[in-house]
């Protein structure tokens, strides 16, 4: 009888094997089954960051035409800040707070020198790019923006992902934009409304998708359509495509995936490498 082994001399040939061989085949051992609500609710994060993409883009557009103040859009970025700083805390009943032990009180001395550093250096940022042609500015905030959306943390243990480098490339793309705008007020209300969309609205998205999975749809839902509704007031076709973009990713894209979920088919037995699961750490001392 045939043995599946290599230090006995056995009558057959090197690659036989008998009708025993497949009886430890298993498929889709470690397949994970995706449910459509649940992928649909995970593609939030990526409407979200697109819409705040959007959202910066359409407002320093405005800016920059002259028919948004930056007196009218830093009262608007204070009161929602306000409204988002009681609402994190709100959530959660203030664990996490008592859990850092952060206090308001450093939480507004924090507020307080950025706001104070970014005004002292508006100027600086208002003529710092005065030598680079404006097709360049546009080249190099779009690119900036677009690695702002890969490297963005959405919840997956991804070696790409990077929180620092997606925050950085997307204060950089502020940055270059504010320079372009007409006064160093403009560009200090631009890149403090880049901190705030780009870093704070964030931490609130996760903390309302962990919390209250409910209200975060509601949010996205809300934060789409004003989204849509800005885009739409610059450019029609554009905001057609921006919805048919988001469509795509939270419905399209999900159906898309858990349809080829059912098409995978990996197979697992005893061809697999083997796994030493003897503690052999007794051999390193």
């Amino acid at each position: 009888q045939w043995q599946k082994v290599l230090y006995e001399r056995q009558p057959f040939p090197d690659n036989y094997v008998d009708q025993r061989f497949l009886e430890e085949l298993r498929k889709n051992v470690h397949a994970r089954q995706y449910r459509y609500r649940a992928v649909v609710f995970q593609s939030g994060a990526v409407v979200q960051q697109l819409c705040s993409v959007c959202v910066f883009v359409v407002t320093w557009w405005y800016m920059d035409a002259g028919m948004l103040s930056p007196q009218g859009l830093f009262g608007a970025a204070l009161v929602s800040s306000l409204l988002g700083y009681v609402l994190f805390d709100a959530v959660d009943g203030g664990a996490g707070r008592r859990e850092s032990g952060r206090t308001r009180w450093a939480d507004l001395k924090s507020t307080l020198v950025f706001a104070a550093f970014t005004y002292g250096f508006s100027p600086v940022l208002k003529t710092l790019t005065e030598s680079i042609s404006t097709d360049t500015i546009y080249a190099m905030s779009a690119l900036m923006l677009l690695g702002h959306l890969i490297f963005f943390d959405y919840g997956a243990n991804a070696a790409i992902v990077s929180s620092t480098l997606s925050l950085n490339m997307a204060i950089f793309a502020s940055v270059c934009l504010a320079s372009r705008l007409p006064r160093s007020l403009h560009a200090f209300v631009m890149v403090t409304f880049a901190m705030q969309i780009f870093a704070l609205w964030p931490m609130l998205q996760k903390k309302l998708k962990a919390q209250t999975p409910q209200c975060y749809v509601g949010v996205t839902v809300l934060f789409a359509l004003s989204a849509l509704v800005g885009l739409a007031t610059i450019s029609s076709v554009g905001a057609v495509l921006f919805a048919s973009l988001l469509l795509a990713i939270s419905c399209l894209c999900p159906y898309c995936l858990i349809r080829l979920q059912l098409l995978k088919d990996n197979i697992h037995g005893p061809w697999d490498e083997a796994e030493i699961k003897e503690d052999l750490s007794r051999f390193l001392m």
